[in-house]
């Protein structure tokens, strides 16, 4: 598990998680939250594993830390 904050949060069901020394935002899905996704709000720190996609890497299992 890694930990990370939010630091995006789209109306449209994604969002994305600033990890300390990491440039690039990690992309997330709501299919991937632990508990509801409109629970979730920028600057909540957050627990999750990477995993690979078609369209690079993402966060998934993220839960609130």
């Amino acid at each position: 598990m890694q930990t990370g904050t939010i630091a995006k949060i789209t109306d449209k069901g994604f969002g994305f998680i600033k990890i300390e020394g990491q440039e690039k935002n990690l992309f997330f899905h709501s299919n991937e939250c632990n508990g509801a996704f409109d629970s979730f709000q920028e600057g909540d720190t957050v627990t999750f594993e990477v995993a690979d996609s078609p369209k690079g890497p993402n966060a998934i299992k993220v839960a609130k830390a």
